[in-house]
């Protein structure tokens, strides 16, 4: 028998990891199960192990269910939400209608205007798939300033956030007080908004990280809702000059412990990671967390692999996540070309969320999985065919696709033409190995 979720939650822990251990098979469990081609035995010793999230909150009417982990395909996550400068819910509900259009599997709220509540609220009522927030922004924003920003306030916060039934939440409780000082010497300093607020909230008060301190308590408020805990990368890098440095690799060896505390209490967690990282580093850092943090999934920004390209991250975050898929990385956070420059517009999301996806089934292919190969596949033999629509159907921006096809053709696609604008019908390869092939196959019947 499977459990709904209304079910799961009238018991207390309503975990997905306390129900595998328990072999109480969820709809969730079933469902990711039937997604990526595994056994639910599988599902169930992934999220006892820890090595394997399915976020998925009580409270969230999920119709897409993602799992995130090992065992998994590789998921990309697509972050939306107002700045100060620009509040406008219909602007972010139609970029969060573009990013599941072409593909994202998770969605992060990153709000931190004024408006804060609402826009969640509007966004987390209009998402099917795994939502995601960074409670420290709206107590910050609560605040109103670092003096007036309470531990008290912080976990009040995240409360909130759970019972409104966000299905994941960035906590950044693995940046400590002696931490700090290893940052001095960076090239660009603490980079992570959150990271940065706790930072001058412990220089400020002399104190300890509250979400530090006060886990335990966080950690009773995720496993009652099943909030998946995603350990924020206050220190990760944000230049290469900074990648693997002592920060960075002290506050990961923290994270590693938190990491099993959450798996002791049943509540599922994810770890988050670079940022900036050099091509060379990137196989070492991906294995490096994967055994300090036992398993846990992976979630990555990135990586960028180079600094030089401001309105080109999309790109440089696209070759960094394919291979920290491959090597293990287990969910990408997409970068839009607007990183670094401005609040991301709907094309903005759209070209961020198509070249996440490009990393990750890059990923995907490179580490065997059937099902990835097998629409690689199908559409080259579509191509061979000049099957023009069904070439179209399977690419990850079937609209994208055609525009350039018809713009160079300056017609319709008919889905006859045997050749493109860009060697016309003389030239086409193609079309010529065709007739190769085909002369080749009269030469034999008159051999025989």
């Amino acid at each position: 028998m499977t459990l709904k979720k209304e079910e799961r939650a009238k018991n207390y822990p309503a975990t997905l990891i306390h129900h595998a251990k328990l072999g109480n098979l969820t709809e969730e469990m079933e469902e990711v199960a039937r997604q990526e081609g595994i056994p639910v035995e599988t599902v169930m010793e992934e999220l006892t192990s820890g090595r394997m999230v399915i976020p998925s909150s009580i409270f969230h009417k999920i119709t897409h269910p993602k799992g995130v982990g090992i065992s998994c395909s590789c998921k990309i996550n697509a972050n939306i939400g107002a700045s100060s400068l620009k509040e406008d819910m219909e602007f972010e509900l139609e970029k969060l209608k573009v990013a599941l259009e072409y593909g994202a599997d998770t969605i992060m709220d990153l709000s931190s205007g004024t408006n804060i509540e609402e826009i969640r609220k509007f966004l987390l009522s209009n998402c099917p798939v795994p939502f995601g927030t960074v409670p420290i922004y709206e107590a910050t924003a609560i605040a109103g300033s670092i003096d007036k920003l309470t531990p008290d306030l912080m976990i009040d916060v995240i409360k909130r956030h759970a019972q409104q039934g966000v299905d994941f939440v960035t906590i950044h409780s693995a940046i400590l007080l002696n931490h700090i000082p290893l940052t001095e010497k960076r090239t660009t300093g603490i980079v992570s908004r959150g990271g940065s607020i706790l930072a001058q909230w412990m220089i400020y008060n002399e104190k300890e990280n509250p979400l530090y301190e006060r886990f335990d308590e966080i950690l009773d408020i995720c496993r009652k809702y099943d909030m998946t805990i995603s350990i924020g990368d206050g220190l990760r890098p944000g230049s290469i000059a900074d990648a693997g440095d002592s920060a960075q690799n002290a506050e990961l060896e923290t994270m590693a412990i938190l990491a099993k505390r959450c798996n002791e209490a049943e509540v599922q967690v994810m770890i988050e990671g670079p940022g900036h990282v050099p091509l060379n580093l990137i196989e070492e850092q991906v294995k490096y967390q994967q055994k300090l943090c036992n398993g846990a999934p992976f979630y990555v920004l990135g990586p960028i692999v180079t600094d030089i390209a401001p309105g080109y991250d999309h790109i440089t975050s696209a070759i960094g996540g394919a291979l920290a898929g491959y090597y293990g990385a287990s969910l990408l956070c997409y970068v839009t070309p607007k990183e670094h420059l401005g609040l991301p517009d709907i094309e903005d999301v759209r070209q961020g969320v198509i070249a996440s996806k490009i990393a990750a089934h890059s990923a995907d292919i490179a580490k065997g999985r059937k099902e990835a190969r097998a629409r690689d596949d199908e559409l080259s033999r579509a191509r061979f065919d000049f099957n023009w629509k069904k070439m179209f159907s399977l690419s990850l921006d079937p609209k994208r696709a055609r525009e350039y096809f018809e713009e160079s053709e300056g017609t319709k696609c008919d889905n006859e033409q045997e050749y493109c604008s860009m060697c016309g019908p003389k030239f086409c390869a193609m079309r010529l190995s065709k007739t190769v092939r085909e002369s080749k196959k009269v030469s034999l019947k008159k051999d025989k």
